[in-house]
C-alpha cells in the first residue's frame, strides 16, 4: 500500500510542477512559489482536522516545519530556474539530487536496508530521472546559471522528504500543515533576498484578469503539492524512506507526458529511454 501512496505522490507532484512551471514563465517565480504554498496551506487546513482531531506532538510539528523550509527552498529555486528558460537543467539536477541524498541518508544514517530488488530499482531510477528530465537544450547561456538553482532545489527536496518522514504515525496531517506555514515564511524571506532577481515575467502580467488567473493556477499547483506530500507521508508509514522517496521522485515523468499531450512537444530518444527505465524502476521497487 505504501508503494501506491508513493506513486500517487509522484503523479500529484508532477501535475503541480507542470502547472507551476507553466505559470512561472508568465509571471514572477516568487509570486508563483508564494501563492502555491498559500494554496497548499489553505487546502491542508481544511482537510487536516477531518483526518485527526488529536493534538500532535511538538516534535512532529517541528519535523513538519523543517520539511516546509526545504519546500520553500526547493520551490523558489526550481521556479527561478524554469522562469529563466532552463528547465532542461534545473529539473533533472533537482530531481536527481532530491532522490540521491535521502537514499544516502536513509541507508547511512537511518540504517535502512532495502531489498536487492529495491536497490536495482534505485539504480535504474536515478539515471532514468536524469534522462527523462533532459529535454532539448534551449537554455543558451542560462544553462550554467541555472545549475546552482537545480542544486539548491535538490537540497530543498531532500530536506523536505527526510524531515517529513520523521513525523510520527499518529500525527495525522498536522506536520504537512506546519510545513506549508514554514514554507510560506521561507519563501517570504527568500523573496527579500532575491527580489532583484525577478525578471521580465514579473513585469509583463499587467492585466488584472491575467494576474488573477495566474494566482489561481499557482494556488492550485500548491494544493496539488500538498496532496503529494500527504501521500508521501502516508507512504513512509509502511515503506522505507529510501523506497518512498524514489517512487515519489518519479514525478518528472508527468510533466514530460503532459508536454507531449498538451503542449505538442516531442520526445528525444534519451527521454524515451528514460521513460521506459522509470517505469521499470517503479515496477521493481513496488513489487518488493
Amino acid at each position: 500500500m505504501g508503494a501506491l501512496f508513493a506513486l500517487a505522490s509522484s503523479i500529484s507532484y508532477g501535475l503541480s510542477d507542470f502547472l507551476g512551471g507553466v505559470v512561472s514563465r508568465r509571471t514572477s517565480f516568487l509570486r508563483v512559489a508564494f501563492l502555491g504554498q498559500l494554496g497548499g496551506f489553505l487546502s491542508t487546513a481544511v482537510v487536516a482536522p477531518l483526518v485527526s482531531t488529536t493534538a500532535p506532538a511538538t516534535a512532529d510539528l517541528a519535523w513538519g516545519g523543517l520539511s516546509g523550509v526545504g519546500t520553500g527552498l526547493a520551490m523558489t529555486f526550481l521556479f527561478r530556474g524554469i522562469s529563466r528558460g532552463a528547465m532542461s537543467v534545473v529539473v533533472p539536477v533537482s530531481a536527481v539530487g532530491g532522490v540521491a541524498l535521502p537514499v544516502l541518508v536513509g541507508v547511512v544514517v537511518l540504517g535502512e536496508r532495502p531489498t536487492p530488488l529495491a536497490w536495482a530499482g534505485v539504480a535504474v531510477a536515478v539515471p532514468a530521472l536524469w534522462a527523462v528530465s533532459r529535454g532539448r537544450d534551449t537554455t543558451g547561456d542560462h544553462g550554467n546559471a541555472a545549475l546552482p538553482d537545480g542544486l539548491a532545489a535538490g537540497t530543498g527536496i531532500a530536506l523536505q522528504y527526510l524531515a517529513l518522514a520523521q513525523a510520527g504515525p499518529g500525527s495525522g496531517l498536522w506536520p504537512v500543515l506546519a510545513g506549508r506555514l514554514t514554507a510560506i515564511v521561507a519563501i517570504a524571506v527568500l523573496s527579500r533576498l532575491l527580489v532583484r532577481a525577478v525578471e521580465e515575467p514579473a513585469r509583463n502580467s499587467r492585466r488584472a484578469g491575467a494576474r488573477a488567473g495566474h494566482g489561481l493556477a499557482a494556488a492550485l499547483a500548491g494544493a496539488l503539492a500538498a496532496l503529494a506530500l500527504t501521500c508521501y507521508l502516508l507512504a513512509t508509514r509502511s515503506e522505507l524512506v529510501a523506497v518512498a522517496v524514489v517512487l515519489s521522485s518519479l514525478y518528472p515523468v508527468i510533466p514530460v507526458l503532459l508536454g507531449i499531450a498538451v503542449l505538442g512537444e516531442r520526445l528525444t530518444w534519451k527521454q524515451s529511454l528514460g521513460l521506459g527505465a522509470a517505469l521499470t524502476a517503479s515496477v521493481l521497487i513496488a513489487t518488493t
